[in-house]
């Protein structure tokens, strides 16, 4: 079993980093509620600017306060991983999570200054790489995540992993409400890794449109699909229909491409989100969404210590 997380929180929760929705309004709101807060790098679109962002989420959060984690990109086409480097090495998020590529490059500095390092991963072959790195955990993408997307059950994903890690992780995919989040951690996870669920918070980036299309839709209303990016990710089909694309034909991308413009044009009129979708009933502040995930949590666990005592009476 990994230590013990090192940090407060309400919940093990971490609103995950979201393309162009996960702001500094976000990932305080998201910390001060008692869970982790995330957002992926790109998000900015200068060095300046995330150098703006950290210092506004650095001076917003309190010891007190859950762990702000901080999203690079790896990839080789991301040039200026170098200069988002240097600036977690000043801020020094208690997290950061590698993606799009090997954890190695940021490795010495997060570790550095005590910091935990974090692979996002999608199959077993990218975890075995990751594990062989070093990390202190994993970011576990599966099937129903939003975004990016795995293709792995998160249960059968936490158990295979589990064989041979026993660092820290983190498991998203079509996880939306507290009851999902006690599974995973009775299955063996350690966090959950929510990106869906806070898509409609009021904090939230996404436009308003956006926000509405994902209380409007539900599963059904999805198609994975590696046509936008070149990776296989969950899009809103109303959001492809309106940008004129036919979900029934879509082309597959010549080349992947991560860096900031090519990137930002592709996501922002072509929504993402994850199968969770069903539990989002309206826009709400991040502090209420956490509330209502601890009521659920807490009733998920009391139902199933109770069917635990039934079981054992009747042995």
């Amino acid at each position: 079993m990994p230590p013990s997380l090192p940090f407060k929180m309400r919940l093990p929760v971490i609103s995950a980093p979201m393309f162009l929705v996960s702001g500094p309004e976000l990932v305080i709101a998201a910390c001060k509620a008692g869970i982790g807060g995330a957002f992926p790098t790109p998000n900015c679109r200068t060095p300046a600017d995330l150098d703006s962002w950290m210092g506004q989420i650095t001076d917003a959060l309190s010891p007190t306060d859950g762990p702000w984690v901080a999203n690079l990109i790896t990839h080789s086409t991301n040039s200026r991983l170098k200069d988002d480097l240097a600036l977690v090495a000043e801020y020094k998020p208690p997290i950061v999570i590698t993606a799009l590529g090997s954890p190695k490059p940021v490795m010495e500095t997060v570790k550095s200054y005590g910091g935990l390092v974090f692979a996002d991963v999608v199959n077993m072959a990218l975890a075995r790489k990751a594990a062989d790195a070093g990390v202190d955990g994993m970011a576990c993408i599966s099937a129903g995540a939003g975004g990016h997307t795995g293709h792995l059950s998160p249960f059968a994903f936490i158990s295979a992993l589990r064989q041979f890690f026993d660092g820290y992780i983190a498991v998203g995919g079509g996880i939306a409400d507290g009851t999902g989040v006690a599974g995973a951690i009775a299955a063996g996870a350690d966090l959950v890794y929510m990106g869906t669920r806070f898509l409609a918070a009021s904090e939230s980036r996404a436009q308003d449109a956006y926000k509405n299309m994902v209380v409007d839709c539900g599963p059904d209303d999805l198609i994975v699909s590696p046509a936008i990016t070149g990776t296989n990710a969950s899009w809103l089909i109303p959001s492809l229909i309106a940008a004129g694309l036919d979900p029934k034909a879509l082309d597959t991308p010549v080349t992947r491409d991560y860096s900031g413009d090519a990137a930002h044009k592709r996501w922002k009129d072509i929504w993402a989100a994850g199968q969770g979708l069903q539990t989002i009933d309206s826009v709400m502040p991040t502090r209420q969404i956490v509330d209502r995930l601890e009521a659920e949590y807490w009733t998920a666990i009391d139902r199933f210590s109770a069917r635990t005592r039934n079981m054992e009476m009747a042995s």
